[in-house]
């Protein structure tokens, strides 16, 4: 402790002494201080003296450019010798990334001053032309901030310099990576199929054997070891039945629970259920592969290759325990289909083939770690290769036709195949093709491209099949939530959870497919610093930003809509056509803003786009003047207000009442309901008959007709009394009656008032039509009703006709006819 104490009071003096040291010009009573004008000046004892005080700015950085020089010139020279090796590369790769994320950051260095800087600069006005004088004063006050200005832009400039270097040289290791493992996977190999090549193929694996036997035997020899052995021989039976039990029995108990949860998965979250009880088939032999490979460590027998045997074994258990477990879930026993329309003894095959796959991969691995690792020829690897992507590719050609079958099944049972099923079945014929291809290749001596294909083909029908597994997991937790059954994949949440999960597998893929992890990091760096336009770099984290501030905006600015709309204007005088112009305005208003103060919170400088743009507007004003006119037309409509919500207008032939007024278009509803789209410019320059714009009071016309002989004026005076009985009706004018002619059926009147409302208008006339029937019906008044009379000729040529006789000669034109011909016959009545 008084250690520590005496530490901290040395740490102490020493700042104190720093501080001291920092501010010389207290001795001499010097202070700087910023006078009323901004300007920066010294006091010198008592008194002001008005002389500017530039401060001394240096130029800062925290990076070791001689460390990072030497780095660049070591990595150049790696990047040129073919004899390096690829492990070297990628730490040099490592390091030159690590400088390059220090160097992007230093690029900001100081920028908040230089802005600064430039608004002073800029404040002081245009730099005079050559010769042209200008003010001591401000020529001084332009040269020092225009020295400060580079040497703060300096570090910047340096940082950009060294970032741009450093890019080039992780492209050129990145180049100089790639070429070669495109040269290894086109090795050619000695054919496996050529006999010449089997012996050396049996000594290798012979020879195999023959280390591991003698690795064991040597161990045995040890009598140390043998006393280890058999100390530990109850704990190694122990692991072992453990082992047996957990990876038989135990997975077997879980297997026949998770089928059975499932076969009933009807109830609600059921088949949630159901999914992570079967997790206790990973969890159960995954422990019991664990407990298994401790007994074989506490036998102290394993050498060097027995080590990595061991190794590899435990990769090849683990690979059948994701297999068999992901096989059961996508081709599930008992009555559930699972996600793929397959009968029950093809998803049996399916299973079977699966883990069948699985060994074969892991097989793979433990002849790696137990032969490559020896460095055998190249004739004995490729010769103890074949067998396994042989097989490999048969069982992808056959996991390809039961895919392929899936996808004829939902052809046969729906009318359109989705895009799903599509693309499995795509899988499927990829499969096949790699299925065939790989064992061709590896039989004429190009085994490491058939490795490349055949088992990242293996690895990528697993990965689909967990993808199929996790989204029937997100439908079936969604089904559980919101108690939908039927038609869960279509909802709009799985959907998209769905597709986020398959871009997510992306990388997966790219991984499994031979790509580089560092290939990825260098896709996500360029997705991070974005892209430049002009002089302006755009990121993901600027569009973040932007996204959250104009989200903010727009929500206060709808908040505020809200508020105008329920609480403030309803307590005005405003009406409702004003109240809906001022809160439209706003919410546009609003979110101009909004997206202004987004831009300048991103720091997103638009002035580069300046000249872009003003080259655009020309082809977009010609491309979208139809939608600016309308843009244009609706600000019109809002702010002079000759249409409004709610009034009844006749436009273009169209009547109807004006529901909703936007930037671009005029929602009518017309009287039967349906609506009408019209483009604001039709009412800015066209004609528009409003009804109710001003006031509601309207003009209603009621035509009459009477027969001839009615007394006219007991007519009018009739027509006077119902029109006056209205309750709509304005008395001032008083409605009025006119016997306007007559026509060839009646002699017609007509009724005309004024309503207060005409938006009543025709309950009005209805209700006056009644009253009209009913007086004139109570008056003895006939109302007339137009009526034809057809005249028949020649009736007894007809009716001998009808009878059958022979038809007698008419008589001539003009001759007399029979009064039953004459005679007028009534015809229907026109209506």
């Amino acid at each position: 402790m008084r250690q520590i104490a005496r530490l901290w009071l040395l740490a102490l003096c020493g700042v104190v002494l720093m501080a001291h040291l920092a501010l010389p010009g207290q001795a001499q009573d010097t202070i700087r201080q910023v006078d009323e004008t901004g300007a920066l000046v010294a006091r010198q004892g008592p008194g002001l003296v008005t002389q500017p005080v530039v401060p001394a700015v240096k130029e800062t950085t925290s990076l070791d450019y001689a460390a990072w020089n030497r780095l660049a010139e070591r990595a150049e020279k790696a990047s040129a010798n073919r004899n390096i090796g690829s492990e070297a590369l990628e730490a040099l790769r490592r390091q030159i990334v690590d400088w390059r994320s220090a160097l992007l950051g230093e690029q900001n260095a100081n920028a908040a001053r230089i802005a600064t800087l430039r608004a002073q600069i800029a404040a002081l006005g245009p730099a005079p032309a050559e010769g042209a004088p200008e003010a001591e004063e401000i020529a001084k006050r332009r040269s020092a901030l225009t020295e400060q200005l580079v040497t703060l832009q300096a570090p910047g400039l340096a940082a950009e310099e060294a970032y741009r270097r450093a890019d080039g040289l992780i492209a050129e290791i990145d180049r100089v990576l790639r070429e070669r493992q495109a040269d290894q996977l086109l090795q050619l190999w000695p054919a496996p199929i050529n006999p010449a090549n089997w012996p050396e193929a049996v000594v290798g694996m012979t020879d195999t054997g023959l280390r591991l036997w003698d690795e064991t035997a040597e161990a045995w020899a040890n009598p140390a070891a043998r006393t280890s052995f058999g100390d530990n021989v109850p704990f190694i039976l122990l692991l072992l039945a453990i082992a047996l039990g957990l990876a038989v029995y135990g997975r077997a108990w879980v297997q026949v629970m998770s089928s059975q949860l499932q076969d009933r998965a009807s109830a609600r979250g059921r088949k949630v259920l159901a999914l992570f009880t079967s997790l206790g088939e990973i969890i159960f032999p995954f422990v019991g592969v664990i407990c298994g490979f401790a007994a074989l460590e506490l036998t102290t027998m394993i050498g060097e290759v027995g080590k990595r045997v061991i190794d590899a074994t435990a990769d090849l258990a683990v690979y059948v325990i994701l297999a068999a477990w992901t096989a059961g879930r996508v081709f599930p026993r008992g009555l559930s289909q699972g996600p793929l329309n397959l009968p029950a003894e093809r998803r049996a095959e399916a299973r079977y083939n699966a883990v069948a796959m699985a060994i074969l991969l892991g097989l793979d691995g433990v002849r790696f770690a137990a032969m490559d690792a020896q460095s055998y020829s190249e004739g004995t690897t490729s010769v103890t290769s074949f067998p396994g992507l042989v097989v490999s590719g048969l069982l992808l050609v056959r996991m390809g036709q039961l895919l392929h079958r899936h996808l004829a099944s939902e052809r046969r049972e729906a009318e359109q195949v989705g895009y799903g099923n599509r693309l499995i079945g795509m899988l499927g014929q990829g499969a096949i093709l790699i299925g065939i291809i790989g064992p061709v290749l590896a039989a004429v001596g190009y085994v490491p491209a058939a490795s490349a294909l055949v088992y990242p083909a293996m690895l990528s029908l697993f990965t689909v099949g967990l993808l199929l597994v996790a989204q029937d997991l997100i439908e079936d937790i969604y089904a559980a939530i919101t108690g939908r059954q039927d038609d869960v994949g279509d909802a709009l949440f799985p959907v998209l959870a769905n597709f986020a999960l398959a871009l997510a597998s992306l990388p997966v893929f790219a991984l499994i497919w031979g790509a580089r992890t560092s290939d990825l990091t260098e896709l996500w760096t360029r997705f991070r610093e974005g892209f430049a336009i002009g002089d302006t770099r755009i990121s993901p984290t600027n569009f973040l930003v932007f996204a959250i501030i104009f989200a903010l905006g727009y929500v206060l600015t709808r908040m505020f809509q809200g508020g105008l709309r329920n609480s403030i204007l309803p307590r005005t005088s405003l009406d409702q056509g004003g109240q809906n112009a001022i809160v439209s305005g706003i919410g546009y208003i609003g979110i101009f803003l909004a997206g202004l103060t987004a831009i300048n919170a991103a720091g997103i400088d638009l002035s580069g786009l300046a000249i872009v743009a003003g080259a655009l507007s020309v082809g977009i004003g010609f491309g979208l003047q139809a939608v600016v006119s309308n843009f244009v037309s609706g600000i019109i409509l809002l702010v002079e207000r000759p249409v409004s919500e709610g009034d009844w207008i006749e436009v273009g032939g169209v009547q109807g009442t004006v529901k909703s007024i936007s930037v671009r278009s005029t929602r009518i509803q017309t009287f039967d309901r349906s609506d009408v789209i019209v483009p604001n410019s039709d009412l800015i320059s066209g004609q528009v008959t409003n009804y109710t714009r001003f006031n509601l009071s309207g003009r209603l016309i009621v035509p009459v007709g009477v027969a001839f002989g009615s007394d006219t004026r007991k007519v009018e005076t009739i027509l006077r009394e119902i029109a006056e009985a209205q309750p709509l009706a304005v008395l001032n004018p008083p409605p009025s009656v006119f016997l306007t002619g007559f026509g060839a059926d009646a002699i017609n009147f007509e009724i005309r008032m004024i309503l207060r409302d005409v938006n009543f208008s025709m309950a009005v006339r209805s209700e006056i039509n009644h009253q009209i029937v009913t007086r004139f019906g109570e008056e003895g008044i006939e109302i007339p009703f137009a009526q034809t009379e057809v005249y028949l000729r020649n009736v007894e040529a007809i009716g001998q006709a009808l009878r059958g006789l022979p038809v007698t000669a008419e008589a001539p034109a003009g001759s007399a006819a029979s009064p039953t011909a004459q005679a007028p016959l009534p015809g229907p009545t026109n209506t």
